[in-house]
């Protein structure tokens, strides 16, 4: 598999008995339906890239597994997070630092979030 933004080639990264695939350029994480969950505990072991302020966008990005146009995405309680998803198989593209992030929800956030 190759990564849905840079093209580089994906590895894979075994937790808890659960294979995600990260690329091994831009450490972007790919996950298929419903891994993410199964991981997220473990974030900071799958997540070892540094955060791209401009987030690597590209105008069009294709589903690494089906090859469907993703969608950008945020994560629910936290707005500033985006991510792609795959409208047909699930899947999901976090950038570096994203799934991290995502993973722990910060007393600012949560603020954040009080004060909408």
């Amino acid at each position: 598999m190759t990564c849905p933004k840079c093209g580089a080639a994906m590895e894979a990264v075994v937790v808890n008995e659960v294979e995600v695939d990260r690329c091994t350029a831009c450490k972007g994480i790919w996950f298929d339906s419903g891994e993410d969950e199964k991981v997220k505990g473990q974030a900071r072991t799958i997540d070892i890239g540094k955060p791209n302020p401009k987030g690597g966008e590209r105008a069009k990005i294709d589903c690494p597994r089906c090859k469907a146009p993703m969608i950008s995405m945020v994560v629910l309680n936290q707005p500033h997070i985006r991510y792609e998803s795959c409208t047909v198989c699930y899947g999901m593209f976090f950038d570096a630092g994203e799934f991290a992030d995502a993973a722990e929800e910060t007393l600012g956030d949560v603020w954040k979030r009080l004060r909408r």
